[in-house]
């Protein structure tokens, strides 16, 4: 019986990869992000189309919760990755009006959702969370196709990656406050302050063990004739401090590995480490995890209805960025014209957005409805952002900031 699970397994695995660095290639051929092609590969092998997890050749769904722990692992290992390419430094030099449009291009998707969905039959609670979904931001397809125009190191592509820094962390703390306060029992204002007392208690202990002992553990790791030592080391950090978020501080375990990315960020080992994890997580993990999402879709579950809620849920996705992040760039000092042009920018969505979906769906929170919207979401918004781009960008430059001599 083992043997069989392990060719099942191994089979399964195979095929997974296989199919999500395909869909990663013909993504990108047609100018879109791996990750959209990834999605797509997982919606059509799932239960919407192929269903392949229940095939008998692949063990009939034996296999479904070990692809779903392969996956957090992938979460855990993306997060950390995140964590590791965020430059506060970057985000402060900015100034104002990144701070301000990554604020409000936060605040706005988490109100708006929440109200849009409610008259939807949803609860608070998972209203809540449809919000938190839509705040977080994917820069990444921004930022190739502001590359491709040539108007990355302008005032507004550099205020968009300052914003997307601040719009991560503060959608990362909020998710970790909405799971903590929600799953934590109830219990009136006592429960509500031990969980702050208990987050904020983690935050500063974690943060103080990083900034202190991290860098020189690393260092010592490192010089000792181990074989990629300080590689396990940063693995063995991500899933400790992931596992003590959530057991000790009560907040997401993605907000641990994404707080030791942060961490080993402003280390001299910060090269060597993310050079290390990017081979190790997207050679297979994180394809497992973007596939698994569309394993997990079933479109054919959707009602009628629920075509009204995705039009919704899509409106509130694009109108809530555009005008938060571009209300926060105008009070910023920009001009209507840069300030509408960082809030399309901040449209897309994507990594950050499905780990928050994913974590809040194996908690109960959000429902399969719930869950396919956002995918729908995710992949929707990825797919105008740069068409959005190109048409801001065609009748006007913005101004550029001067070449470093």
């Amino acid at each position: 019986m083992g043997t069989q699970l392990l060719l099942q397994f191994t089979l399964a695995l195979t095929m997974i990869i296989v199919a999500a660095k395909a869909g990663g290639y013909l993504s990108t051929r047609l100018g879109q992000p791996a990750v959209l092609g990834e999605l797509l590969i997982g919606v059509v092998l799932g239960p919407t189309v192929l269903d392949m997890i229940h095939w008998p050749l692949l063990g009939g769904g034996h296999l479904e919760e070990v692809f779903r722990l392969l996956a957090h692992l992938g979460v855990l290992l993306l997060m950390f990755i995140a964590g590791l390419e965020v430059e506060l430094e970057s985000m402060f030099e900015t100034g104002r009006p990144a701070i301000l449009a990554g604020l409000l291009g936060v605040i706005t998707p988490v109100g708006l959702g929440t109200l849009a969905v409610l008259p939807f039959g949803f609860g608070v609670p998972e209203a809540l969370a449809m919000g938190l979904v839509l705040a977080a931001t994917s820069v990444s397809i921004s930022a190739q196709t502001l590359m491709e125009l040539g108007v990355l190191r302008s005032r507004v592509g550099m205020t968009l990656l300052g914003a997307a820094v601040v719009d991560d962390v503060l959608a990362i703390l909020l998710f970790s406050i909405f799971t903590a306060l929600v799953l934590g029992g109830g219990g009136g204002v006592l429960a509500v302050i031990w969980v702050l007392v208990k987050m904020i208690a983690f935050l500063g202990l974690a943060t103080a063990l990083g900034i202190w002992g991290l860098f020189r553990l690393g260092a010592v790791v490192d010089r000792l004739p181990i074989s990629e030592g300080l590689m396990a080391l940063a693995f063995v950090i991500a899933l400790l401090y992931a596992w003590a978020a959530e057991a000790l501080g009560g907040m997401a375990a993605v907000t641990g590995s994404f707080l030791a990315g942060l961490l080993l960020a402003r280390t001299p080992l910060r090269r060597s480490i993310d050079e290390g994890m990017h081979t190790l997580a997207y050679t297979w993990l994180v394809p497992v995890f973007f596939v698994s999402i569309g394993l997990g879709v079933n479109a054919r579950g959707l009602e009628i209805e629920d075509l009204f809620l995705a039009l919704t849920v899509l409106v509130v996705a694009l109108v809530s960025k555009v005008l938060g992040a571009g209300l926060g760039a105008r009070l910023g000092g920009f001009s209507l014209r840069e300030a509408s042009q960082l809030g399309v920018g901040m449209v897309s969505r994507g990594e950050v957005g499905l780990i928050i979906a994913t974590t809040l769906m194996d908690d109960g929170i959000m429902d399969d409805r719930g869950f396919a919207m956002v995918v729908l979401m995710v992949l929707v918004t990825t797919l105008l952002t740069p068409i959005m781009l190109r048409a801001m960008f065609s009748t006007a430059r913005p101004r550029f900031q001067p070449e470093e001599s």
